[in-house]
């Protein structure tokens, strides 16, 4: 099975098939020791029934009470040495799908790290969880046809090899209709492939809507939107429901046909061999060997049918995992070197251009729009944008990452304690940052307060993603980081959204001072922040209307104006 730190493979991407097929060629010899122990084990099911035949026909009915002994023996020890085929048989299929489960984990989150920052701008969070928490286990079991599928198949032979020695008829009847009963239970597995794809997808939409409600339960609250957020999820999660129950109504079709068809089967079969040795055409023997045949194949068919079903919704799971491993991280074709000295960021697609040295802000009635701008200046989706005249996608990746710092409000807190959280990389030898430079950091973002109020200051516990902390707190924690990072170029996305008025202004004034003389840009609309900035770019629709201090664009334009003047009245 594969260890923690073995490299899982290069999954083939090409398709749902080609990636279960991927996965039982990851371990060849495990497959093919599940194929041949589910086999034997099988084919030594149908044994039982002619060693059965045999102590009647030679050993009870001419009353050979050796020959009874011996068959009787012979039955003990193929049963028993089945009994631990069976036993190793679930073992190497329980070893089989473990790897299957542990080596999709293994690639996904791989993905999931290879995508980095662009793992949320190309895919939901809803996705993967969703992946991580249906779809890894859905496709462990689809790979039980490996083991008791391929078993099946050589059983379904090996008794009608057999049925044949008693009886043509039997054995026609058999091989007629043993694959009958398969080709009814087709069109519903059909059927389950499209409604358990349409359901998959309910449920990542639905999934990533209950991640956006954790997060933002307290702001819903405080807006008075909870009611709206949770009609909207109770209208999506009985829509879920609804589709779960299509698929639930063809998943009880193919299990009920499943057992029901050999069942019936069975009962024909055995009428028909009752009928020949009424007939003198097969002995007392051979019936009861045709009705162990036949109760053995009950098996089989069983298997090919839970086969085909796990299978259905294997592909569909397999086909979510290809289309997450498809996704590609931002291309680096850069061969250029960043400016050598502080430059001119611009965006052609908005106009917009961020001054060296200054403290840029963003105003736009739509935050989307100006958030949207800076991901193209940071470089985190294509653009023409420049810096220095020098298209971005020209200069190398590394160095637009180490100049640029994109300060997302939303960005990933991870558990540990406060030192940790907001200096991750202290004492790893490449960003030491002392004392004086924390402290620094935390007062620039008026954050004093949060390290004095914890039990153990600095190194108190912060739960993952900070939920032990409130929203405002999460906030100055995030700037915090930003401010240690020291970027040349600094891109904060909404930094001072969630502070009540009072801290609001501290934070504008001391992030003005904390950040003099380098290149600061900021999305807001909010006039305690917006009064702090040398330039106030005024967006509308995502393209650049005007351009000013802020007391200029109050004076100048009236849209500008309006938009500063609600935003102050919530304040108020």
């Amino acid at each position: 099975m594969i260890d923690a730190y073995e490299d899982p493979g290069t999954p083939d991407v090409r398709g749902g098939w080609r990636y279960l097929w991927w996965l039982v060629r990851c371990q060849p010899g495990r497959s093919v020791a599940g194929a041949l122990l589910g086999s034997s084990w099988m084919v030594l099911l149908a044994a039982t029934p002619y060693l059965m035949a045999k102590a009647i026909d030679e050993g009870l009915e001419p009353g050979d009470w050796a020959a009874l002994a011996g068959w009787s023996f012979a039955l003990f020890a193929v049963g028993s040495f089945n009994a631990w085929l069976s036993i190793m048989r679930h073992r190497t299929m329980t070893r089989v799908r473990m790897d299957a489960n542990f080596r999709t984990v293994k690639v996904v989150v791989g993905q999931a790290v290879r995508l980095g920052a662009a793992l949320s701008r190309r895919t939901g969070a809803g996705e993967v969880v969703t992946i991580g928490v249906g779809d890894v286990q859905t496709i462990a079991q689809a790979l039980t046809v490996v083991g008791p599928g391929v078993g099946a198949c050589v059983a379904y032979l090996t008794v009608a090899a057999l049925l044949v020695s008693v009886s043509p008829v039997l054995a026609t009847v058999v091989l007629l209709g043993i694959p009958a009963i398969v080709l009814l239970v087709g069109p519903f597995l059909s059927r389950l492939q499209g409604a358990e794809t349409e359901y998959r997808d309910r449920q990542g939409v639905l999934t990533a809507r209950i991640a956006d409600l954790a997060g933002g339960l307290r702001v819903l609250n405080g807006l008075g939107g909870k009611s709206l957020v949770a009609d909207a999820f109770h209208r999506d999660s009985r829509h879920l429901r609804a589709q779960g129950y299509r698929v639930g109504a063809v998943t009880s079709w193919v299990q009920a046909l499943g057992v029901g068809l050999p069942t019936l089967f069975l009962a024909v079969v055995t009428w028909l061999a009752a009928r020949l040795a009424a007939q003198g055409d097969i002995s007392v023997g051979e019936l009861v060997a045709v009705y162990g045949y036949v109760a053995v194949l009950v098996g089989p068919v069983a298997f090919w049918v839970e086969c085909g079903y796990q299978l259905s919704r294997g592909v569909v799971a397999a086909r979510r995992v290809v289309r997450f491993l498809r996704l590609e991280p931002l291309e680096d074709r850069g061969t250029r070197d960043a400016p050598a000295e502080p430059s001119v960021l611009h965006d052609p697609e908005s106009g917009v251009s961020i001054l060296p040295g200054r403290l840029t802000a963003l105003a736009s009635a739509h935050p989307a729009d100006a958030a949207t701008i800076l991901d193209r200046l940071a470089r985190y989706t294509p653009s023409r944008a420049t810096w220095a005249g020098v298209p971005l996608d020209e200069i190398r990746l590394p160095q637009v990452r180490e100049h640029i710092l994109l300060a997302d409000h939303e960005a990933d807190l991870f558990a540990g304690n406060l030192r940790e959280v907001i200096a991750p990389f202290r004492g790893a030898g490449n960003c030491a940052i002392s004392h004086d430079e924390l402290a620094a950091a935390l007062h620039a973002a008026v954050a004093d307060d949060i390290a004095q109020g914890l039990p153990d200051g600095l190194d108190s516990p912060i739960d993952a993603q900070a939920r032990n902390l409130s929203g405002g707190q999460r906030q100055r924690i995030r700037l915090v980081r930003a401010l240690l990072a020291n970027p040349e170029v600094l891109l904060a996305v909404e930094p001072t959204s969630a502070l009540d008025a009072h801290t609001e202004a501290l934070v504008a004034e001391r992030l003005r001072e904390a950040r003099d003389g380098r290149t600061t840009a900021v999305t807001t609309t909010s006039p305690l922040v917006l009064d702090h900035a040398d330039t106030v770019l005024y967006l509308v629709d995502g393209k650049l209307a005007a351009t000013g201090t802020h007391q200029e664009l109050l004076t100048t334009e009236p849209g500008y104006r309006a938009l500063v003047a609600r935003d102050a009245e919530v304040m108020k």
